[in-house]
């Protein structure tokens, strides 16, 4: 059912590069961590499909330009596309699957097979990155990169309650892990930022750093462990690239955000609950330093929350649309249990907003 597309869009990176780097870009970018194919189908009008092309090169080539195209369709003037690494780790799956941890104690973590993640995971992706090379249109690119970032890829290994046992039992195993992850997600880094710059306009990475009311591990953990490997990572990238980051990371991390902003130096941060915080508070609070993206909060989206989307929308977005560093979307993602007449309604709010 297609429900709503605006003319067609002339896309222009520039103006997420502009945004992410906190500056006042021609309009205010649209911005999503994540839309749901079936989502972006239903509202576009463009039939994307769902992905399941093998390994048949022209088949993958059209489905990431349908993808793409959703996206131009729909105002973007950048597509979200990463790969992700935590599913390449050997033994992965604590954290989206639930299972036990491959990474118990010292014993797990000395015959682990480190050093073959990076190869495992080019193998394993350089077929869809050429094919998403192919599919770009003119005017845009893509914001995303490497995904995960290290406390997932630690969590992915481990479990988060294991984790928290090795942080008890054994400390210095416990920083033993997150160095040699980051050292990972650098070497991969390294070589993704060799290959596949020219598609990309904003680097990012998705790391859940927080609950509702505090981050999940202890702030000095945090400022200890994480932070360091992040300030490394970031600075690989904007070394070899030149390029904004921004930072993916839902919850309460107020705590830790002054060290994110001054150690790890991100450009940009996107993520917000109204439960926790509503978008206004993040802008008031590092407005001034970084660039703040999203805005809507994703249970606003969906049918069952009641709320009136329209009035919701102009609220949060009216003192923002002309500010400097600021991109908007849902604060975390468009999932398929998002209504999609309500992510629809937010989408025309904000291009008629920024004039369209």
């Amino acid at each position: 059912m297609n429900i709503y597309i605006k003319r067609e869009f002339e896309p222009d990176y520039n103006n997420l590069v502009l945004a992410a780097r906190n500056q006042k870009p021609k309009r205010t970018p649209i911005y999503e961590h994540v839309v749901s194919n079936r989502i972006m189908e239903e509202v576009s009008g463009i039939k994307i499909s769902h992905g399941n092309t093998g390994n048949n090169k022209s088949d993958t080539i059209e489905y990431y330009k349908n993808y793409n195209k959703a996206f131009k369709i729909l105002g973007y003037d950048a597509a979200c596309f990463e790969i992700c690494a935590a599913g390449y780790m050997p033994g992965s799956g604590s954290l989206g699957g639930h299972k036990d941890g491959e990474i118990k104690d010292r014993s797990d973590f000395d015959r682990y097979e480190w050093d073959k993640i990076p190869g495992i995971y080019f193998d394993g992706s350089v077929f869809n990155l050429d094919c998403m090379r192919g599919a770009i249109p003119d005017g845009m690119k893509l914001v995303g990169g490497v995904g995960n970032g290290l406390f997932e890829c630690v969590q992915d290994i481990t479990g988060f309650m294991d984790l928290c046992y090795i942080r008890n039992d054994d400390p210095e195993l416990f920083g033993l892990l997150f160095k040699k992850v980051g050292d990972m997600l650098y070497n991969i880094w390294d070589r993704f930022l060799d290959l596949y710059d020219d598609m990309f306009c904003v680097y990012r990475f998705g790391d859940d750093l927080g609950y509702k009311i505090s981050p999940m591990l202890a702030p000095d953990d945090v400022r200890q462990h994480i932070i360091p490997q992040y300030a490394r990572i970031i600075d690989l990238i904007k070394r070899k690239s030149k390029k904004p980051f921004l930072l993916h990371s839902c919850g309460n991390i107020f705590e830790v955000m002054d060290d994110i902003i001054n150690i790890a130096k991100i450009d940009a941060k996107h993520s917000n609950e109204d439960v926790i915080a509503p978008f206004s508070e993040w802008v008031r609070l590092y407005g001034d330093r970084i660039a703040l993206f999203g805005g809507i909060d994703t249970d606003a989206l969906c049918d069952i929350s009641g709320i009136d989307i329209e009035s919701y929308v102009k609220e949060v977005i009216t003192p923002l649309i002309d500010k400097p560093g600021i991109a908007i979307g849902s604060g975390n993602s468009i999932t398929d249990y998002v209504s999609p007449q309500r992510y629809a309604k937010m989408n025309e709010i904000i291009r008629s907003m920024r004039g369209e």
